[in-house]
Formats: C-alpha cells, structure tokens, sequence
C-alpha cells in the first residue's frame, strides 16, 4: 500500500469536489460531503470524460456526457453506469487529504479472496514493466508464457487470424489481468495482439511460476481458476449476449 499526498482541505469545495495529482503521477478526483472526503479515479470508465465536469450533489456523481452515476461513497455504479468507479481509501492528516493506493493485484478481480501468503508470492513473480504509446505487447500466435496484470494505461485487443482481425470490444480497469492464455495448459499461444494506447504500465508474471503457487494453496487455486473462467466467459461472449 502506497500513501500519496492529494491535496489541501481548503482546495476542495464544501459539497464539492475538485481534480487533483496524487504525488504528480496519478490524477484523481476528492470529493467532499459534510466532514468527510472520498477520492476516486478522475475519468469516466465509459469514454475518458473528466468527471470533475459531472454533477454531484454531496452523495452521487454524475458524468455529464452519457449520464453515467456511481456512489460517491463506493464507487457503485447508479442507473445507467455499467462499471464501478476505482475508489481510494481516504486519510486526512491536519489540512492535509491522502490516499491509500492499493497494490495493483489486490484490486483486481481475479486474485480477490486469495490467501495473503499466496497472494504475497504471486507479487513476487511480478516485474513492473512499462511501455510506451502504441507498444506491442504481443501478437497472435506469440507463445503464452506470460499474463499481464494492468497498473496504469490503456490496453486495446485485437482477436483473428491474418487480416481478419477485428477489436476485442472491451478497455480493462486497474488490476485487470489479460493474457490468460499463460494460465490454460490447452492454449500455449496468444489468440489477439495487444497493444498499448497510450503510456502503460504493467506487471508481467509467469503463467507456470503462477499456477505452482496457486497448486500449492488448493483453495486459492479454485478462487482464482472459477474467476478465470468467468472472465473469458464474459470477454469473449458475442456483443449483446447476457
């Protein structure tokens, strides 16, 4: 966990809220209700629209583009939003708000619930790698050693053979995991090429070092093997299919 200064007290409206650099490295939006404050990620999940030219009455924001609302409290998605907002855990020290960042694995859906221990050895496997705008991460066909795991930036897919490739449909959050070809023994190669749409960053984590350690905490390995097939489920399900 990463304790990042925010901003002062006074910079936030009363009811309000404000944009903010976390440190300079990250963007995110403080809000205010009565005595309390909230941070979340500072863009829509939707289409990159800043939030901080939503509307917000104290409880829920609204993103003034396509009228997207979440709990300002929780990030929950409200009405029409089909996506949680990242929230940040809140530290306010004198006139001075923080945050607490999470580590990226401990945000991401596939590794929630899974023993701190075997948690703890995953991260270790991990090495942070960043790449620039329009890196290729890798192409269809390369073997699937490794999975990703998505610390900041933009990911975009490609699915196909040849030139019959066409966008996978979907932009992954923080602590997403892509890549999953790395946790299947039956799929050694990458089904889509992935590529950076702008600067990221990324934790590379051997697919075979990954599942000796899940092996070695057979309850985890369930939690973590029942997530991954849910995910490509949903992922790759035609477009309008429930």
């Amino acid at each position: 966990m990463t304790r990042k200064f925010v901003c002062n007290r006074a910079d936030v409206p009363a009811n309000g809220m404000r944009e903010c650099d976390a440190d300079g490295d990250l963007k995110v939006l403080v809000a205010n209700a009565g005595n309390e404050y909230f941070a979340c990620q500072a863009v829509c999940p939707h289409q990159d629209v800043a939030l901080c030219e939503g509307l917000y009455d104290g409880a829920v924001l609204t993103c003034h583009q396509h009228l997207w609302q979440w709990d300002i409290r929780t990030g929950a998605p409200i009405g029409l939003a089909e996506a949680p907002l990242e929230c940040y855990k809140v530290e306010v020290d004198n006139d001075s708000i923080f945050i607490v960042s999470p580590g990226t694995l401990d945000v991401g859906e596939l590794f929630t619930g899974v023993a701190e221990k075997t948690l703890a050895e995953i991260n270790a496997l991990a090495k942070r790698e960043e790449f620039p705008q329009g890196g290729t991460l890798y192409n269809i066909s390369d073997p699937a050693d490794d999975f990703f795991v998505l610390e900041s930036g933009r990911v975009e897919f490609l699915i196909g053979r040849d030139d019959r490739t066409s966008p996978a449909g979907f932009m992954l959050r923080k602590g997403e995991v892509f890549g999953w070809a790395a946790l299947l023994d039956s799929q050694p190669l990458r089904i889509a090429k992935a590529t950076c749409l702008e600067r990221s960053t990324l934790l590379r984590i051997n697919g075979k070092q990954a599942l000796k350690v899940l092996e070695a905490d057979p309850a985890s390995g369930y939690i973590v093997m029942r997530r991954l097939s849910s995910l490509i489920a949903r992922y790759l399900a035609p477009s309008g299919a429930k």
